[in-house]
């Protein structure tokens, strides 16, 4: 009987180990030879921006997708990158893109400095992105009660190549300083908007909004709600 047994329990071993072994080679067929990465950004500029508004509208609703987070998208993507959307953002750690906007690997170009600021290498990095990589929208995102724009209105006296990036937030707040309503609020958003008419001015960039192939556009990021309003 326990010969039996044992022949029995082997058997049912061997069927065990023939399916895992199918399974196995299933998933390593997927993960060494994954599909083909769909073109993403084969969309409009205005589909690429509703595409980027939707994922802020989960993440500030508490509905989050977490899309394209998996091992086998970034190995979709190792190879090459199609993203929808570049993103020129400031370097607060308390704004990250890809989770605010939840988007995952290969959706986002993402570029970040402090005060979100279109200096050459950004509006290069940026040019990069649309013109080669082929994303349809550039968002510039500034948000609540930046600390590099504060610095700016107060004047700070700063070390280093910090003066730098104050220098060039000053010309987009100064168009602010007669708006009724919170200075700051005003200020930051009011950068946003010079620097996103600053990126319409390279040649590249504007070659491509004239071929209706890109939309630049400002947002301004609540730090409170998790919440993206337009404001350009």
């Amino acid at each position: 009987m326990s010969g039996i047994v044992s022949r029995r329990n082997l058997l049912k071993l061997g069927a065990g180990a023939a399916g895992t072994g199918v399974l196995t080679a299933g998933v390593g067929s997927e993960l060494f030879s994954p599909p083909k990465a769909i073109a993403q950004n084969n969309i409009s500029p205005d589909q690429a921006l509703k595409q980027l508004l939707e994922g802020n509208e989960r993440f500030a609703q508490r509905k989050r997708q977490n899309p394209h987070q998996s091992y086998t998208r970034l190995v979709e993507v190792a190879k090459a990158q199609k993203p929808f959307a570049s993103i020129l953002g400031c370097a607060d750690s308390r704004v990250p893109s890809e989770i605010i906007f939840d988007q995952g690997f290969g959706d986002l170009f993402v570029c970040r400095v402090a005060g979100n600021i279109a200096t050459p290498e950004e509006i290069g990095s940026l040019e990069f992105g649309s013109l080669v990589l082929g994303a349809k929208v550039i968002m510039i995102v500034g948000h609540e009660r930046c600390g590099a724009v504060d610095a700016t209105i107060k004047g700070a006296q700063v070390p280093g190549q910090i003066g730098s990036l104050l220098a060039a937030i000053k010309p987009g707040i100064e168009q602010s300083k007669n708006q009724p309503g919170d200075k700051l609020e005003n200020a930051c958003k009011a950068n946003v908007v010079a620097q996103v008419e600053k990126l319409k001015k390279s040649p590249v960039l504007a070659q491509l909004i004239q071929e209706n192939k890109l939309k630049i556009v400002g947002g301004y990021y609540d730090l409170d709600t998790g919440k993206i309003t337009m404001v350009s």
